[in-house]
């Protein structure tokens, strides 16, 4: 991968990361359970350290 192909990916994981913390706030007022969404938050939390070690 190119570093803009990297630097791209890290972007839109960057977006889909806040579009989870957002659907899970929402979930969270409701009472409903967040367990998924936070598991998918760890899997982008893992992609975005490989992506980031990439760039090095």
């Amino acid at each position: 991968m190119t570093n803009q192909e990297i630097e791209q990916k890290i972007s839109e994981l960057k977006i889909e990361y806040v579009q989870i913390q957002n659907d899970i706030e929402k979930l969270e007022t409701f009472n409903q359970s967040i367990e998924q969404l936070e598991t998918k938050l760890q899997e982008i939390e893992s992609e975005l350290a490989y992506f980031h070690s990439m760039e090095d």
